[in-house]
């Protein structure tokens, strides 16, 4: 009995192989369409998965805690003597002073992120070479020098030189020469960034002695994080007080409320998509109509055509998800996202050149077909039922 089924649908498999070639045309025609749509639905996704992935690598390694003053709602410079104020309590390893703040040129009409770091009191400062494909991180006594992102390199065509000069508030030119550049591989993060000192930032900003832009708090505990972060705010409570982890998902938002943004545009499009695949469906052709009536004639159910019906869905849903989702690898991973970077990447001008590495989780793809193959299939097998349930006189008599 089993085996008797199994052939039977062997057949019927068969059947629908050779009625989708016959109308090999149209069969392509909605294919492509279904392919694009599923291309531009698991873009979206695979894009946002590696962001985010990209974030949690690259903030693994910033401060712990992050303390800024606010003032009527608006963020200020923080007196360096807060620090005195956290020595009371329990659990914190060091707190770093950092002065950092947004360059704009007006020549390229782009905004710099400007960092001033005491990188000699921070914990892990030696390690921060190893974010730099070449040179060296600023010290303490190297005046003038920065390390630059990628983007930085290229806007100031630093290509046969070190050297460049930024303007201080009162128009002064303050010059500087590139003791580093950042790696490519954290461009999600340092693309648009030039780090200097505490003392060169201060005097690129024109920041009061004694006061910086925040302070980094690293703990020896990572698991009290929060503990720690509690006690500051009962201490200083017109602090801002920012962990880690909210930081990171800070990014998880920002990135998932880009693409879901794109993704709802995009349903529309599954949705036309979806319409006129039920239109298709619901309306049989002269040719459909006899071809039913013959393989009524014959013998065969209502049943079995709804079955025929179902493995020609399948089979081009099927093939539609293969050819969009590959498509759609490709685009991220050799085209670095390219269609959705003005949606992913926001405003700015320096963009960073992504070397994206999606990683393909069984749920994301069964999100995919849940958003893309079920609703095709619903589509086109319920109205396959109505054509299923004409008359065999009828239409051969039409």
């Amino acid at each position: 009995m089993a085996q008797r089924n199994l052939e039977k649908q062997l057949n019927i498999l068969d059947y629908a192989l050779s009625s989708l070639w016959r109308r090999r045309l149209k069969s392509l025609s909605v294919l492509l369409v279904f392919a694009a749509v599923i291309f531009l639905l698991a873009s979206f996704q695979m894009v946002t998965k590696a962001l985010s992935d990209k974030a949690r690598e690259v903030l693994v390694h910033t401060p712990e805690i992050t303390l800024q003053k606010m003032s009527v709602g608006r963020q200020e410079a923080i007196p360096l003597a807060y620090r005195d104020r956290l020595a009371g309590i329990f659990g914190i390893r060091r707190v770093v002073p950092r002065i950092w703040g947004y360059y704009f040129d007006e020549v390229r009409l782009a905004n710099y992120t400007v960092m001033g770091m005491a990188v000699e009191e921070m914990p892990d400062g030696a390690r921060l070479d190893t974010a730099l494909a070449s040179g060296t991180m600023p010290g303490p006594a190297g005046q003038g020098l920065v390390a630059i992102g990628q983007s930085i390199k290229k806007a100031l065509a630093l290509e046969g030189r070190t050297t460049f000069s930024l303007f201080r508030p009162d128009l002064s030119l303050k010059a500087f020469e590139v003791s580093g550049e950042f790696s490519p591989d954290t461009d999600i993060l340092t693309n648009d960034l030039v780090v200097m000192n505490l003392a060169d930032a201060r005097d690129l900003f024109a920041i009061p002695a004694g006061l910086v832009t925040d302070l980094c708090v690293y703990v020896a505990n990572p698991q009290e994080i929060d503990t720690i972060a509690k006690k500051i705010s009962e201490t200083m409570p017109s602090v801002r007080v920012l962990t880690r982890p909210q930081i990171q998902k800070t990014y998880q938002v920002v990135f998932g409320w880009r693409s879901g943004f794109g993704s709802i545009c995009l349903l529309t499009a599954l949705a036309a998509f979806v319409i006129l695949a039920w239109d298709k469906a619901s309306g049989l052709s002269p040719e459909e109509r006899r071809e039913i009536a013959i393989l009524k004639v014959l013998g065969w159910q209502t049943s079995d055509i709804l079955v025929v019906r179902f493995w020609e869905s399948v089979i081009v849903s099927g093939l539609a998800c293969v050819v969009g989702m590959t498509a759609a690898y490709i685009h991220v991973v050799y085209f670095a996202a390219s269609l959705f970077r003005p949606v992913l990447m926001g405003w700015s001008v320096l963009r960073p050149d992504l070397h994206l590495l999606p990683r393909l989780a069984a749920g994301d793809i069964l999100l995919t077909l849940a958003f893309t193959v079920i609703p095709y299939l619903a589509a086109t097998v319920i109205p396959a039922w109505r054509s299923a349930t004409v008359p065999a006189d009828s239409a051969l008599g039409g």
